[in-house]
């Protein structure tokens, strides 16, 4: 266990806070060794609100996996989400020396770091840079420019930010529970790593996050992430609205849609009712499965026209072959994926966070609900074997380098060089006779 690698997820959610420790394993899949979860009073629509509740449901989350994988946390990769998000495309270039023979992996990575330097508004801080498409002397469509001949390299970038007070207080409450944030990672990609498929990234396809607080949006295509947004609508805004509209309980309100909750009326049973216990004293409280849909139904559309509309704005309604996605806790939803099929035209299927898993004790783990926090694991098993790929590029690089200044370095004949230069040098001021 001390020789393995292990990487730890912390999905700091509106409704939960869930910690995994996840390996790989011989095949490459991922192994969930210890899971611990606790209610996230402290967030609020992805954002901390109260540093204390939060801080205490971090640590007896990550308790919680510690304990079942018998091992000491100490460093987490954790995600982020919230209204706050924003993202937009940005043009850069870099200009190389005429004399360079072709486009290196250092050059692109130039280009990358020059964009995490751009101005963004104030109170903003940018957390990801991704490429899109590059250019190459004015030559477009590229998708890896290495190994080209060129002196413009130009790309389009998608960068993404998040409020600056938002990640401080993440960063916060994770230095209080004794911690060290590793990586801040959008929650959305998490989620992708988890339940698409590199096929789907390709033929174009729709994530739709549906968490507590917020409904997370990134769009796929040609394997680029070409789209994000956050909707502060989520989970918790329909059990709100059964609360207000069946004048029950927060619980009960939760209750009954998990247990009983459909996305559309029409597939409920009109005489079919559910009995709640009543107040002290009075009598117990029947509501129709119908009505429930109803009220279910009607806050379910004003997210999926929201979606619609992103998928809109972004220009790749038609290039998403592969569909939507649906994953989150607001996924279960019974007929959820019929109402998305309904409104937007577009093939909708479950995400399960299954493809990537390997065997696991905790079969819990390969609920939708926690598609973020097996995709946190596997962005840190991916940002490790970027980091092992970019060395092994390096030393690649540097061997043919090292050969050819070896080649070109010859120490007899520099050493020979030297003492001609010097016996000129004698003669021409000391002369023949010895005489200066």
């Amino acid at each position: 266990m001390e020789n393995e690698k292990l990487i730890v997820g912390l999905d700091i959610g509106t409704t939960k806070i869930c910690a995994i420790v996840g390996r790989k394993n011989e095949y490459g899949k991922l192994e969930v060794l210890g899971m611990g979860k606790a209610v996230s009073d402290g967030v609020d629509r992805g954002v901390v609100t109260n540093i204390d509740k939060t801080v205490h449901a971090i640590q007896k989350a990550v308790d919680d996996a510690s304990e079942m994988a018998d091992v000491e946390i100490g460093e987490v990769i954790v995600g982020i989400a919230g209204q706050h998000i924003q993202s937009k495309i940005q043009s850069g270039s870099i200009m190389r020396s005429p004399t360079d023979d072709e486009i290196t992996v250092e050059d692109v990575r130039r280009l990358s770091s020059e964009m995490e330097n751009i101005l963004v508004p104030p109170g903003n801080r940018i957390i990801h840079v991704m490429p899109q498409d590059y250019t190459v002397d004015y030559e477009g469509g590229i998708k890896d420019p290495v190994g080209m001949s060129g002196t413009r390299l130009e790309a389009d970038f998608h960068i993404i930010t998040a409020q600056t007070t938002a990640i401080n207080n993440i960063n916060r409450c994770v230095r209080r529970a004794d911690l060290t944030s590793k990586q801040l990672i959008l929650e959305p990609l998490a989620s992708s790593l988890s339940v698409l498929s590199d096929e789907e990234k390709e033929a174009g396809v729709c994530l739709v996050d549906i968490g507590g607080g917020t409904t997370d949006i990134a769009i796929f295509y040609e394997n680029i992430i070409r789209h994000t947004a956050v909707i502060p609508l989520g989970g918790n805004i329909i059990t709100k609205d059964i609360k207000e509209g069946c004048m029950v309980m927060q619980n009960q309100a939760e209750l009954l849609k998990t247990r009983f909750g459909k996305a559309i009326a029409e597939e409920a049973n009109p005489n079919e009712i559910v009995s709640i216990p009543g107040l002290r004293n009075r009598p117990p409280k029947e509501i129709s499965i119908r009505n429930l849909a109803s009220i279910i139904q009607a806050r379910m559309e004003e997210i999926i026209e929201i979606v619609q509309n992103e998928i809109m704005q972004s220009g790749h309604y038609k290039k998403l072959a592969g569909g939507i996605v649906i994953t989150g806790g607001g996924s279960q939803l019974q007929f959820i994926s019929q109402l998305f099929e309904y409104m937007t035209g577009l093939d909708t299927r479950i995400g399960y966070p299954n493809e990537h898993l390997g065997k696991s004790v905790i079969e819990e783990v390969k609920s939708p609900m926690y598609a973020t926090s097996v995709g946190l694991v596997l962005a840190g098993f991916k940002a490790l074997d970027d980091r092992e790929d970019n060395y092994n590029s390096r030393v690649a690089n540097a061997i043919p380098q090292a050969r050819a200044i070896k080649k070109d370095f010859n120490a007899k004949d520099i050493f020979r060089n030297i003492g001609d230069k010097l016996k000129s040098i004698i003669h021409d001021d000391i002369g023949d006779d010895g005489n200066y």
